[in-house]
């Protein structure tokens, strides 16, 4: 059995890490010149959007063998609409760098890793195809899928982020849910230390935003931040996604071809976060081809992730700033803590199930 593994990102890395460990050597493909070269910006982990995983570090470590060092952990979250605001205070996750920093998740994963890696490599999946016996597609989008008619687009978005330096508590972080600065969208700010953090506006591509211009929001989302703050903030570095994919492959696997991370639809729709569905959907094809489960079935619990995520995003483009408002303050206090902090039902799931006659109401379409 001979694996090419194409993407040295985090679900192509665990993936390796964990055939490694079962004494299985791959071959990594990656077409940029280095690991975690892309540019540099911060995530979160947030527990509320993995259970029933109450704790996404030492699941990783524990159940998987995969040993990250988040840049903190959030004990804050901070979340503002239009006109409310709501504070949850408590364990809500972890704090991550990505991208072109040596302490990036990137990086780290990929110091774990002994695999060979070809960089600036120009394999395509065809020549992988034909040169190896097992080929786990690990690009980092749908772009794949897409081209291999196993995926299923449910909307794009684009991103717009920047490095900037001032004055921040590393275990808080901050998030903007209003329509007049990221329409159907939302704004984080995510602290890499006391001294730096990532501040982004994510806006999907819908037809009601077909003539929004996200450079012009991102100039508004920089002031309120300012203003906010009492800072100036200048900016050291920035990035742009325009019409970044989501959606999620039809079949987890096809004859020997493994969709991990975002081939399969790992990033999810309501937010945009998932790097630990990432990191274990390349510990789970790794599994399967150790003969130690089924791809298949270990993926369903993730699959439904996105399905019950994907339903949260259709609501938020059927709601105003006054539904904003209200939710917003609906979350501060009892109802916002037990919510992010309860241990024994998954607050997604539920809100999901509740959710999906509303929506079948007004569009018909989902899942």
């Amino acid at each position: 059995m001979e694996i090419a593994i194409m993407g040295a990102g985090l679900s192509g890395l665990a993936c390796a890490i964990t055939l490694e460990k079962n004494g299985i050597s791959p071959t990594i493909f990656e077409k940029r010149s280095k690991v975690g070269d892309r540019f540099v910006n911060g995530e979160v982990l947030l527990d509320i959007f993995t259970r029933p995983v109450q704790d996404c570090i030492a699941s990783l470590s524990d159940e998987y063998g995969i040993y990250l060092k988040p840049t903190s952990s959030i004990q804050k979250m901070e979340l503002y609409s239009k006109n409310e605001e709501a504070v949850i205070e408590g364990h809500l996750g972890f704090t991550n760098i990505r991208g072109r920093e040596e302490d990036s998740f990137e990086s780290q994963l990929g110091q774990q890793t002994k695999t060979q890696i070809h960089f600036n490599s120009n394999k395509t999946y065809e020549d992988l195809l034909s040169e190896y016996t097992h080929v786990v597609l690990a690009t980092g989008d749908g772009a794949y899928a897409k081209e291999t008619k196993n995926f299923r687009k449910d909307l794009s978005v684009s991103i717009k982020g920047a490095t900037v330096e001032g004055s921040f508590d590393r275990y808080t972080v901050m998030a903007w849910i209003d329509y007049y600065i990221s329409p159907y969208g939302y704004c984080f700010l995510i602290p890499y230390s006391e001294k730096e953090a990532c501040i982004s506006i994510a806006i999907p591509d819908l037809p009601e935003n077909k003539d929004v211009n996200i450079g012009q929001l991102w100039e508004v989302f920089y002031h309120k931040v300012r203003s906010q703050l009492k800072q100036e903030l200048p900016i050291t570095d920035q990035f742009q996604i325009t019409n970044y994919l989501m959606g999620i492959c039809h079949s987890p696997r096809i004859g020997n071809t493994f969709y991990v991370g975002n081939n399969f639809g790992t990033m999810m729709p309501f937010m945009g976060f998932g790097q630990y569905a990432s990191i274990v959907s390349g510990v789970y094809a790794a599994y399967d081809l150790c003969g130690l489960g089924d791809y298949h079935t270990l993926m369903e619990p993730l699959r439904q992730s996105y399905e019950d995520a994907l339903v949260l995003r259709r609501t938020m483009e059927h709601l105003s700033n006054e539904g904003l408002d209200r939710m917003i303050r609906s979350l501060q206090g009892y109802w916002g803590e037990t919510l992010f902090l309860t241990k024994t039902i998954n607050p997604i799931r539920v809100a999901s199930y509740l959710l999906r006659p509303y929506i079948k109401m007004k569009k018909g379409v989902t899942s």
